[in-house]
């Protein structure tokens, strides 16, 4: 995937309506009439999200007679969880360091008698 087909695909997903969009898309193909009904804007302000969601590639849309029915491209969205997978590969490895250092961190303060085991025993009992 090019940088700029990311940057074209999370532009898309940066608008709650798009992403309500595409979640009905996953559905089921539908007409703009359709795609309207949840929202409280125009059908001309609908189609211009749908233009934004096909120059992503997020969508299709057909022509059958006088209905341009759009249903769902998801291989954008796939791409997004390649580049996606890769940061959460580096969050689970800081998360396993950070696992480790503080069992090492625990350990060290067992060893010198710090804790709650010498307080709940009377012996920093003034």
């Amino acid at each position: 995937m090019t940088t700029d087909q990311l940057d074209r695909t999370f532009a898309a997903l940066a608008d709650p309506t798009r992403r309500a969009i595409l979640a009905r898309l996953a559905s089921g193909e539908a007409t703009v009439t359709e795609l309207a009904a949840p929202f409280e804007i125009s059908l001309p302000a609908v189609s211009k999200h749908l233009k934004v969601l096909e120059r992503a590639g997020l969508i299709v849309r057909a022509r059958e007679r006088q209905w341009r029915p759009a249903r769902l491209e998801a291989t954008p969205l796939r791409d997004v969880a390649v580049w996606a997978e890769t940061y959460r590969r580096f969050w689970e490895q800081r998360y396993d360091r950070l696992d480790e250092y503080l069992e090492e961190f625990k350990g060290r303060r067992k060893e010198k008698g710090h804790g709650r085991d010498r307080q709940a025993d009377g012996d920093d009992a003034v």
